[in-house]
């Protein structure tokens, strides 16, 4: 999830590499391959296969591009929060998600491509972010799903994350999934305000799972049987678990916390199998996902726009920053000159 262009699949990395490989080429992969074996990190400097950093750089700025994007949906209720303690949680929550944008930029920087390289894709629309940050929140519900369901997901997808092969990606994890699990505690308490109030009230929790619940199903990307870079992705230790178990470990949890609530999943097919002891979904429609993904989604356009009106909005207050530190540069390589 944050990845899904990940699974557009280009020429394999791994192929390539074994076509073009030199003898001290082998020598690299298999020292390389050794250092992730004994579960140790890739830093910065540290020798890498193209393909490990190309996959690094799509699935870091793509999560950065998710964060950033994700405030979107949450901003568009900052105003209209039914208390004033609700207002304050919001706006945490958003300017942690601003922070986990920054963290994941600048682990991305690290492997050789600049923000503002990287935010001129998203800007241009070559970069993905995540499906379920182009559709819409209706309600104040919305805030507790998105709180429960989308942060539970990523709490989900992340964790692994922190054992990741790349040091700065994992290291810059493990703070994220410690605010990540607040959003998720928050989202969900929301939804339990919402079930213990009125009928009505109730009945926009409902909503908003049954709204919701499905394009958090696909966040997880694709099937395995699908799902491009699985092979590599795991070799490198990038990725510790598949889509799929990713996606039962979700439902898992998430099924009995939704019984809790009293609130009933929008999936005829959902059973539990006592024989594995996992719960079983109905059908994806994957073709939603696609079409999602591809920008033809309820909200993708809005989406672009606000970021690159915002950009634009934002040109004075760089220029401004820049302008000044330079000035502050210049004055203090006088200074120096003149005390020397």
């Amino acid at each position: 999830m944050y990845t899904q262009a990940l699974n557009e699949k280009p020429p394999s990395d791994t192929a390539i590499s074994a076509a073009k490989a030199r003898p001290e080429d082998a020598a690299k992969l298999a020292r390389f391959q050794a250092i992730i074996d004994a579960e140790e990190k890739i830093e910065p400097n540290d020798w890498m296969p193209d393909g490990y950093r190309r996959t690094l750089q799509r699935q870091i700025s793509q999560h950065a591009h998710s964060e950033i994007i994700g405030m979107q949906p949450e901003g568009n209720w900052l105003t209209r929060a039914p208390s004033l303690k609700r207002k304050a949680a919001l706006l945490a929550k958003i300017q942690d998600e601003a922070g986990h944008g920054h963290y994941l930029y600048s682990a991305a920087e690290t492997l050789g491509i600049s923000r503002e390289q990287y935010y001129e894709q998203l800007l241009s629309g070559r970069a993905k972010y995540s499906s379920i940050f182009n559709y819409p929140t209706l309600t104040w519900a919305d805030m507790g799903a998105v709180g429960w369901l989308v942060d539970g997901a990523a709490i989900m997808n992340q964790i692994p994350l922190c054992r990741c092969s790349y040091g700065p990606y994992a290291r810059a994890m493990i703070r994220v999934c410690k605010e990540e699990s607040f959003h998720q505690r928050q989202g969900f308490e929301i939804m339990l305000t919402l079930c213990r109030g009125t009928p009505a009230q109730k009945a926009m929790a409902q909503d908003a799972l049954d709204r919701f619940w499905w394009p958090v199903l696909m966040m997880f990307g694709p099937s395995d049987k699908d799902s491009m870079h699985s092979a590599d992705s795991a070799k490198w230790k990038i990725k510790r678990f598949s889509n799929d178990e990713l996606r039962e470990k979700f439902i898992d949890a998430t099924v009995p916390q939704g019984k809790f609530l009293g609130l009933t999943f929008p999936d005829p097919h959902l059973t539990f199998n006592d024989t594995t002891g996992h719960w079983e979904h109905g059908p994806i429609d994957w073709s939603e996902f696609k079409r999602v993904l591809a920008g033809d989604g309820p909200c993708n356009r809005q989406r672009l726009r606000n970021r690159r009106t915002s950009e634009a909005d934002g040109t004075w207050v760089r220029e401004a920053a820049l302008a000044y530190a330079e000035k502050r540069r210049q004055r203090l390589a006088a200074a120096k000159v003149a005390a020397e």
